[in-house]
């Protein structure tokens, strides 16, 4: 029983503190939120190793039972001990890691930089296919849709321009008046929906981290 009610209570106390704190951040309500800040950066770093914990043992589950996909396991202990090794030296020899010229921002500028600009590059293909597939003309919002795509696209490059010098004033037309209602109902629903998750999980109503 109390696995659940301390947890629940620690996450009211800190909603409770965190609001006080936002809308009176006069002394003394004004320094709890810089403690609890202080506080969070040190739970953080407690989780970050729980984390790494909890992924070494599920990448050592693969490979003893050598399930589909295993050798990406140890692609991973590779990534992870040159990482860590090179991170500990760099931060001996140079008093930290992060420095331009130790080996692990070598390795970090070298490997994890162009794996992700590939990453983003062959994310470029499945965006262009949920396109194609989202703008088909299949019915008048889709026709709207496809058009207005289309001149937004256009009036951002210099082809645009060479079309008609007027298409890049209407793209922005388009986004600053046409676009500018519809966004603003989308950020006014996530900001309802953010309070009413966070009261959710303040009054204990949200439970799913527990599990």
């Amino acid at each position: 029983m109390l696995k659940k009610q301390i947890p629940l209570a620690i996450t009211f106390i800190t909603g409770v503190i965190i609001v006080v704190t936002f809308f009176i951040p006069h002394p003394p309500f004004g320094r709890l939120q810089q403690d609890a800040l202080t506080w969070y950066s040190v739970i953080f770093g407690f989780t970050m190793l729980l984390g790494v914990d909890s992924l070494v043992k599920f990448h050592y589950t693969k490979l003893r039972r050598r399930e589909k996909g295993w050798w990406f396991s140890i692609v991973f202990y590779c990534g992870f001990l040159l990482s860590f090794i090179t991170g500990v030296i760099s931060e001996v020899r140079f008093g930290d890691a992060f420095n331009i010229n130790s080996s692990f921002m070598y390795f970090y500028n070298t490997i994890l930089i162009p794996l992700q600009s590939t990453m983003f590059a062959l994310l470029a293909f499945f965006i262009a296919s949920a396109s194609y597939r989202a703008f088909r003309a299949r019915n008048i919002d889709a026709t709207f849709l496809l058009v207005t795509a289309v001149i937004v696209m256009l009036g951002r490059v210099p082809v645009g321009y060479m079309l008609w010098h007027k298409l890049p004033d209407l793209t922005s037309w388009i986004l600053n008046v046409l676009q500018l209602g519809p966004m603003r109902g989308i950020m006014i629903g996530i900001s309802l929906g953010t309070v009413a998750m966070s009261l959710r999980l303040i009054l204990g109503i949200e439970r799913t981290y527990l599990s």
